[in-house]
């Protein structure tokens, strides 16, 4: 799955962000585009994942396969786990094509055009697969950060909406169902699917035709939001600052330990003596706060990020500069280390330690499937201390009993 060279102005995978903040694509214009070093290990396992798919489909041969393998273990960003991952994904694939009465129709990377619903629009579907009445997409995510679900997922529709198109000429009106999949092994062994009909699909795009024309003409607003994170200007973002801060609020507030006596006793007046205004905050209050404060340090921590790339870039940035971190002594050749202690005199038993692999390492070497047959008795999860998290969390509600009895001898 070779890397875009060029991305639409309201691609598929940012419309999240664009049909909430209509004024971002215009917006993210003037910030040039990086990347990142997960970005390119997403890459790197997408074009495993595209060549492994091929073969199993019969695109091309085991040898074709294995050269194209072969070369792309070269790369520095190259992790054994991508083959795994890949199988996963050709798994997931495999089973969904025999799903069908007959013998579907699948290819890979294809590239569609969905700019009869948004101006411009154009992408790449990892997989399309086309059996009887449905037309089934499939997306692989890399990443291991967030889950992200296929229902209602804008990025998936659009993509389907281009291959309806795409597949028009050949199969008319006889495709009457869309599926869409997403795919994330590193996260979940359980991939997230939608099914609707192509007339919902359509009715869909429809519905969001004239977001996207405002985002595109250049004409919309900004909306700050969760759906910043991938936002290229979201450090620099001035709506998002006052989103959060409303930094005028904030400008005569009183630092703990740099308050005059004068300043201490006008704050308690106006803390405690306000009618108004409880001294005690309620737990409503607490919730609102609960959510503003965590995107409060998701914006500080991305503007703290700018402003170290700013100063490593040789700019000023007023109060602010880079110092040397704290670090940790490694050897220069621990073998020759090792073995100066031993000629010193110290036992070599007492040198070395023998430690297994952890859990996580020998699950990536043995395989998930492989790993639970061998070892899966040997194996406990306790539960995890209790965690504060927002109501739409899928985990179930933390239960004490449980927690006290987990992993008991059965």
């Amino acid at each position: 799955m070779a890397t875009p060279t060029k991305h639409a102005l309201l691609s598929a995978s940012s419309s999240s962000r664009w049909l909430k903040c209509t004024a971002s694509p215009r917006f993210e214009e003037q910030f040039d585009e990086s990347t990142s070093q997960y970005a390119e290990e997403g890459r790197l396992a997408h074009e495993v994942c595209e060549q492994l798919a091929a073969y199993n489909f019969g695109s091309i041969t085991k040898r074709t396969y294995n050269t194209r393998i072969n070369k792309m273990k070269k790369d520095p960003l190259w992790q054994d786990e991508m083959i795994k991952t890949a199988e996963f994904y050709g798994q997931y694939l495999w089973e969904k094509s025999m799903s069908y009465k007959e013998k579907p129709y699948v290819t890979q990377e294809v590239q569609v055009d969905y700019s009869d619903y948004v101006p411009g629009g154009f992408g790449t579907c990892d997989c399309v697969m086309i059996g009887g009445d449905t037309l089934h997409i499939t997306d692989y995510k890399h990443g291991k950060g967030v889950e992200v679900s296929a229902e209602c997922n804008s990025q998936m529709r659009l993509y389907a909406l281009g291959a309806l198109k795409h597949y028009s000429i050949i199969y008319g009106d006889a495709i009457k169902k869309v599926a869409m999949a997403i795919v994330q092994p590193r996260i979940t062994e359980n991939v997230s699917e939608e099914t609707i009909t192509v007339e919902e699909l359509k009715a869909w795009g429809e519905s969001i035709k004239p977001t996207a024309q405002i985002a595109f003409a250049g004409t919309g607003e900004f909306q700050p939001g969760s759906w910043c994170r991938f936002c290229r200007g979201k450090a620099q973002c001035r709506a998002r600052s006052e989103n959060f801060t409303a930094l005028e609020d904030f400008k005569e507030a009183l630092i703990e330990g740099k308050m005059t006596p004068p300043d201490v006793e006008s704050y308690e007046q106006a803390v405690c003596l306000d009618a108004d205004v409880p001294p005690v905050l309620s737990d409503e209050e607490i919730a609102d706060l609960l959510i503003r404060g965590k995107d409060l340090m998701k914006w500080y921590e991305d503007i703290q990020a700018y402003a170290l790339e700013a100063l490593l870039a040789g700019k000023d940035i007023l109060g602010w500069k880079v110092v040397a971190g704290r670090s940790n002594r490694a050897f220069t050749d621990a073998d020759k280390a090792v073995a100066a202690v031993i000629a010193a005199g110290y036992d070599e038993a007492v040198v070395y330690e023998k430690k297994a692999k952890s859990l996580s390492e020998l699950e990536k070497l043995m395989g998930k499937k492989d790993f639970a047959e061998k070892i899966g008795t040997f194996i406990t999860k306790p539960v995890g201390k209790p965690t504060l998290v927002e109501q739409s969390d899928k985990r179930e509600p933390y239960n004490p009993a449980v927690a006290d009895f987990a992993g008991a001898t059965q």
